[in-house]
């Protein structure tokens, strides 16, 4: 059943790496901030409807969890905005990649310390294999894609 969220996962993981070339060119035409504040404009309509019709939580226990827990959106705004500066100058898949090491590097931090409530995974050799192989990636993908 694991691989079921693995696959969502993927799923996920390759939106984003569609929703990076959208927001590029939308931040070309219009500005890159005024692109950012749209992309999150829009997602906030399709959240507001889903919410609405399909929301079974409890909206108004937001005002009683920790004030770090909505860190989240102040996270993904700045992640958009960066995606929006960097991909028209690197191309797609050199920032997209970027930013998955990145999120590597944070993780498994997260994961060896066990922050923000997550289990507890101490960083090994095969983690740290596996993030080098991905920085090593990241060189040959940059190198790659060198615009002439």
């Amino acid at each position: 059943m694991k691989w079921v969220y693995m696959l969502l996962a993927l799923v996920g993981g390759m939106m984003a790496g569609t929703q990076a070339p959208i927001n590029g060119s939308l931040g070309k035409k219009i500005g890159s901030l005024e692109g950012a504040f749209i992309s999150f404009f829009v997602g906030l309509l399709f959240l507001t409807f889903l919410t609405l019709f399909f929301g079974k939580g409890q909206l108004g226990n937001v005002f009683h969890v920790p004030k770090w827990n909505l860190l989240g959106g102040l996270l993904g705004a700045v992640f958009v905005t960066i995606m929006i500066v960097t991909v028209p100058k690197t191309g797609a898949a050199t920032a997209i990649f970027a930013a998955i090491a990145g999120q590597m590097i944070a993780s498994l931090i997260i994961d060896h310390f066990g922050w923000f409530g997550v289990q507890k995974i101490p960083i090994n050799t095969n983690r740290l294999f596996g993030l080098l192989l991905m920085v090593l990636a990241l060189f040959f993908i940059h190198r790659g894609s060198k615009w002439t």
